[in-house]
């Protein structure tokens, strides 16, 4: 399976949100980066064939989606960042109104969706109402909801987003273990959750791509310009506003150490250091709000 955007642009009056944008997508786990307004949400709109492109087309396996049409979307799980659910559902009965929404037989619905329910640690709480669920609950939900219809493309929209640490390792255990002969694009702004989970990164500004491939490919743009400087612990948070600086530690001798990001060593004792998805996402985006 390839699903490819040719040319995929897409205007908001003057504001250009997807600009000439040309991907192809085979199976395996995307993660999607990019500052707050650079597209992101308007391209996996595009991919649902929620929004429609200004310019430019986006193609299965050399067909256009629009003229599949419902075989398409047939093919699609989709977890948008604010998803909707009625409150007063039960979590069991939620998933088995969204099937028939999603016109699933009836046949296996209940059963597929208690194994979701379980896949993302929700089997106990399977007859309880929603508005009774914390916020990483009805995330975990939304999850299970996307899923629903085995999709071949799984469209994610923040899916992290009000998960605590434990539930986010089993979320990545979970998309790892479905991503199999599927598509998985997912955006998050826990990039450790993306460079966990994704066999290829796309990075987007302004409507464009300015990085796609493996980890370590995109990764070595910036080698050499990442160091490790140790400042005293008195000093630190005044040195890390001075320099581009992805991470700091404390040591028990009083000292910090900054991971800084820049072309030349910007102290005397600073280490060149391997830079890792963060150095990289600091690097294109210092000054932009992560979302």
């Amino acid at each position: 399976m390839e699903l490819k955007t040719i040319e995929l642009t897409k205007k908001f009056g003057s504001k250009t949100a997807v600009d000439h944008m040309n991907l192809a997508l085979s199976n395996g786990v995307y993660g999607l980066l990019g500052a707050n307004g650079a597209g992101k949400t308007t391209f996996m709109r595009l991919l649902c064939g929620i929004q429609t492109p200004t310019s430019g087309k986006i193609v299965l396996d050399g067909k256009n989606i629009n003229s599949l049409g419902e075989k398409y979307r047939d093919l699609l799980g989709y977890l948008p960042q604010n998803f909707g659910y009625y409150p007063d559902f039960k979590a069991l009965d939620f998933l088995l109104y969204v099937s028939a929404l999603k016109g699933l037989s009836d046949k296996n619905t209940k059963e597929k969706s208690e194994e979701l329910l379980e896949a993302v640690g929700l089997s106990a709480e399977s007859k309880h109402k929603i508005k009774t669920f914390s916020g990483g609950m009805k995330q975990r939900l939304g999850i299970a909801q996307a899923m629903l219809n085995d999709p071949h493309i799984l469209i994610l929209d923040e899916p992290t987003a009000g998960l605590d640490p434990k539930e986010r390792v089993r979320f990545r255990n979970l998309i790892s273990a479905f991503a199999k002969d599927r598509i998985v694009i997912l955006s998050t702004h826990i990039v450790s959750d993306v460079e966990f989970i994704a066999e290829e990164i796309i990075m987007m500004k302004s409507g464009k791509i300015v990085h796609f491939g493996k980890l370590q490919e995109i990764t070595s743009e910036i080698d050499g310009q990442v160091w490790e400087c140790i400042v005293p612990a008195a000093h630190a948070e005044e040195y890390a506003a001075a320099f581009n600086t992805s991470n700091l530690r404390n040591t028990d001798r009083g000292e910090t150490i900054l991971r800084i990001i820049a072309d030349r060593p910007p102290m005397e004792n600073a280490v060149g250091v391997q830079p890792n998805l963060e150095d990289l996402y600091l690097f294109y985006f210092k000054g932009d709000k992560k979302q």
